[in-house]
């Protein structure tokens, strides 16, 4: 390496620690990206994650902007030079990747390439990635330069442990997921053990009170009262399951953490593209950032379920000494007082029990055809 044994190891290891700091798959993709296209001097750098249908189930890109990546249009197919790479499970490394019969399929408005290295990112014999780079950034004082052996020893150093940082991460992401379905399943058995006992006494006493009505009212009154009374039990109990149960992931990771995590997953379960984005919040008291979270869960079923959305995007932003949570679709959109006056709420009632119970507010806005964003602010703890 041009810049000498002791500062070319520096350059691996931060690379290396870089990508292990990450434990979300998109961030460690990106960290991956970003630290080849540096390491080795490239002008662009990419990592395509295969799916199973002949596409990319992710593709991650360095050094193109977003207006080049917006008109460069849909996410290659594995066909050419990448296809290759995935199939035959080896570098490539060509002085002009336009000239080789591979090179195909290049939309008109990608970026211009020549000198090419890349190889598969390998997990044992299963191929998870290809990860190359174009357009080595060198002096070319007789119009050659290219990538070199010790370029691609090095990019083969860098992928093994990128194999590992993606493994990781993959392993992660998998584990909060099982964590996610725990939670469901153990809230399932609270609702069903706390309230049934209380739903089963209510019935009895109704059929008691119903049996007493004609012969002997003054004992139907005192049943029916019961039933009352049982009634406000058996809501008492499904508030403390529901309401009153914070997530642990809340507790582990917070709630920026917690929410990109449940967005993510959401965003591989539906067809509607789900974004989360988040920009200087603060920790808040538990019991705000819980109805922060219930609020945006809510929205996001609705979104997801109801709405017909395309697009769902999620943010969190600091607004004075609280916070403030946006969730937008671009879905059907509906008429907030009609949807009331019906007696369709959407779990809006709710929202804003929970935004009122701890000091914030709720707003919707939304109409026919212009899709639905629910706002809640919370102030400072």
């Amino acid at each position: 390496m041009s810049r000498g044994p002791r500062s070319g190891l520096a350059a691996v290891s931060s690379a290396l620690l870089a990508m292990s700091r990450h434990l979300e798959v998109r961030d460690v993709l990106k960290t991956i990206v970003a630290s080849a296209r540096e390491l080795l001097a490239a002008q662009y750098a990419a990592l395509g994650v295969p799916d199973d249908h002949g596409g990319f189930a992710q593709f991650v890109v360095d050094g193109v902007t977003d207006a080049q990546w917006k008109a460069i249009g849909p996410l290659p197919r594995q066909h050419g030079i990448l296809a290759a790479m995935l199939r035959e499970a080896k570098a490539e490394r060509l002085a002009d990747v336009r000239t080789d019969p591979r090179f195909e399929g290049w939309p008109s408005a990608h970026p211009e390439m020549s000198d090419f290295l890349g190889l598969p990112i390998r997990d044992g014999d299963e191929v998870i990635g290809a990860l190359f780079l174009a357009n080595k950034n060198c002096e070319k004082p007789d119009g050659g330069c290219g990538f070199t052996a010790e370029d691609e020893e090095l990019l083969s150093i860098l992928a093994q442990h990128a194999a590992i940082a993606l493994t990781n991460a993959r392993l992660y992401e998998r584990s909060r997921e099982l964590t996610i379905a725990e939670e469901r399943s153990r809230l399932a058995h609270e609702l069903h053990d706390a309230v049934s006992q209380k739903l089963f006494s209510l019935r009895l006493t109704a059929q008691a009170a119903a049996a007493l009505v004609d012969r002997d009212p003054v004992r139907a009154k005192g049943e029916l009262q019961q039933v009352a009374a049982l009634a406000a039990e058996a809501a008492d109990e499904l508030r403390a399951a529901v309401v009153e149960l914070r997530p642990a992931a809340l507790d582990e990771d917070g709630l920026l953490a917690t929410l990109r995590t449940q967005v993510q997953v959401l965003d591989r379960a539906h067809t509607a593209r789900v974004t989360f984005a988040a920009s200087g919040f603060r920790a808040l008291p538990a019991a705000q950032e819980e109805a922060l979270l219930r609020v945006a869960q809510e929205a996001l079923h609705n979104a997801l379920r109801h709405s017909g959305a395309d697009h769902v995007d999620v943010t969190v932003n600091r607004r004075g000494g609280g916070a403030v949570l946006r969730v937008t679709d671009d879905g059907s959109g509906f008429d907030p007082h009609l949807t009331r006056r019906a007696g369709r709420h959407l779990g809006l009632v709710s929202m804003r029990d929970r935004a009122s119970g701890v000091g914030g507010t709720l707003t919707v806005e939304s109409a026919p055809g212009k899709g639905t964003t629910i706002e809640m602010e919370v102030p400072g703890g």
